[in-house]
């Protein structure tokens, strides 16, 4: 039901984005995240984007070069990434869910995508 896509490798201060297709009937009811797990790591959030795309939020490690976005008419969300670095080489999922916007638990998500790998090159 969510299908992300768009990773890759890239050298560092490269750029990338992020796609995630979501199937679920009323995409428009669910806010949207990504969050990203590199090796031996637990998951971790990157950004959230409400339910009407008025309200977004991110994890310090994103703020200032990682955008999240979403198109409402083609369920579609998406995560720009600019001036990347080595660090944030991991698996990128996409999830939807609903309530506050600023849940930002992995247990609180109510969907997945598969995940999408981005590798950073120093």
């Amino acid at each position: 039901q969510l299908q992300a896509s768009g990773g890759g490798l890239v050298q560092a201060g490269g750029s990338l984005r992020l796609s995630c297709s979501v199937s679920l009937s009323r995409f428009g009811m669910y806010n949207m995240a990504w969050f990203r797990q590199a090796p031996g790591k637990e998951r971790a959030f990157v950004a959230a984007i409400s339910k009407s795309g008025g309200s977004t939020d991110y994890a310090d490690s994103a703020k200032g070069r990682f955008t999240i976005s979403r198109d409402n008419a083609e369920n579609t969300v998406y995560l720009q990434m600019n001036n990347l670095k080595p660090e944030d080489t991991a698996d990128y999922y996409c999830a939807a869910y609903l309530g506050s916007l600023r849940i930002f638990r992995p247990a609180s998500m109510l969907y997945w995508g598969q995940e999408t790998l981005v590798t950073v090159s120093s």
